[in-house]
């Protein structure tokens, strides 16, 4: 296929990206046909896959704005995506212009147009990094910019955490992050899950879907992910599924485990 305007001639067109497949799942236009080949492959297997993401989406709008009026104005989100409506720039600077947002994601693709959209935007950049590779995230120069680690700082790894397998420890990731942080910040996560959700053959179809990209799925339980927040203290209402967290009406929660994403808030005491 031809190659966008927008697209850095450093990608492979031809293979699938879970930011991409993210995007084309929200509606979003910056995918290539691999990218839509693999995700409606994803919408055979998991037809609620649309509403996942967009559920999800929902999720990072509820905890950004609780963040905002609870009084953060510092904002690192890792594995941010490409970016489309509900930013979390967009919430926190419209309840206060001066917070500063720090976009992290390894696609290039994800990182070229969140710089074209975060043009003329001081306080709010992106870079190309690895969740993988927390040191070189907390120490990149753009992050020690606009951030001030003295000062509390959400950190907000949403949607990320499934591609991160076993091996890479993410206990040991999350760890590193919250050593940098100062009390009072927060910490968002939220994955796939398929707790309580009984033996189906989604699980198996979306890894093998999955397969075809740079990142596999690694699925975990509520158990899991709870444990994940080692150190913070989780907020009401604790890890559930995503439209459980605050939702804006008791009819968003119904019938919540069909989002398949777990997601909760910690807080850093001190």
């Amino acid at each position: 296929m031809q190659r966008p305007d927008w697209a850095p001639d450093t990608i492979d067109i031809e293979r699938p990206s879970v930011a991409r497949m993210y995007d084309y799942y929200l509606g979003g236009s910056h995918n290539f046909a691999a990218d839509r080949t693999a995700a409606r492959a994803m919408m055979d297997a998991v037809p609620e896959a649309p509403l996942m993401a967009q559920a999800n989406r929902a999720f990072l709008r509820r905890a950004v704005q609780f963040l905002a009026d609870a009084g953060i104005r510092q904002f690192l989100d890792i594995g941010s995506g490409i970016p489309t409506v509900g930013n979390v720039h967009e919430i926190a600077q419209r309840i206060d212009p001066e917070s500063r947002v720090v976009y992290v994601d390894v696609d290039p693709v994800a990182v070229a147009h969140s710089h074209e959209i975060l043009s003329g935007n001081d306080r709010a950049t992106v870079i190309q990094e690895d969740l993988r590779r927390p040191e070189a995230i907390l120490h990149h120069p753009e992050v020690t910019r606009l951030l001030d680690f003295s000062q509390p700082v959400a950190v907000m790894v949403v949607a990320v955490l499934h591609f991160i397998p076993y091996a890479d420890k993410p206990e040991e990731i999350l760890r590193t992050l919250r050593k940098s942080l100062a009390p009072g910040s927060y910490l968002v996560l939220s994955q796939a899950s398929d707790d309580g959700r009984g033996e189906t053959g989604e699980r198996a179809e979306a890894e093998r879907v999955y397969r075809r990209t740079d990142n596999q799925l690694w699925i975990r339980s509520r158990a899991e992910l709870t444990a994940l927040f080692d150190g913070f203290e989780l907020v009401d209402p604790g890890v559930v599924w995503v439209p459980q967290w605050r939702p804006e009406s008791p009819d968003q929660a119904e019938n919540a485990e069909q989002a398949v994403f777990m997601g909760g808030v910690g807080r850093l005491g001190g």
